[in-house]
């Protein structure tokens, strides 16, 4: 089974610029930095960046989907080994999203798709 068969949702290709804060072990804030989304979906997104994020590192990210703010909690599920150009692709699953940013994301996914024909 690949990878793509076993999401629960589809992913939408969409590039927003991102803050996120990478937390320790007891939640506490390590770092903040920014980065970008390179596609995202109702269950996680990933996320290019210019630092590596380790796999299980727990984040708190606020993207900015058109003229909305969604601020997520996620997991690294998916971290890669190297850098292209610099930049480093993690994939993160969502772990605590609230209810009014569900329905923010869910509306901005769906205007992808509209657009997509």
């Amino acid at each position: 089974m690949d990878e793509t068969s076993r999401r629960r949702h589809e992913r939408k290709e969409s590039l927003n610029i991102i803050d996120y804060t990478v937390l320790d072990d007891n939640g506490e804030p390590v770092t903040r930095r920014m980065g970008r989304t390179l596609n995202v979906s109702e269950g996680g997104m990933l996320l290019e960046t210019h630092i590596p994020l380790k796999m299980k590192q727990e984040v708190l990210i606020t993207v900015a989907l058109e003229e909305d703010l969604l601020d997520v909690r996620g997991i690294v599920v998916h971290a890669c080994v190297g850098a292209e150009k610099g930049f480093f692709c993690s994939g993160i699953q969502f772990s605590k999203i609230p209810d009014e940013g569900l329905i923010i994301l869910k509306k901005y996914i769906e205007a992808i798709k509209a657009e997509e024909g």
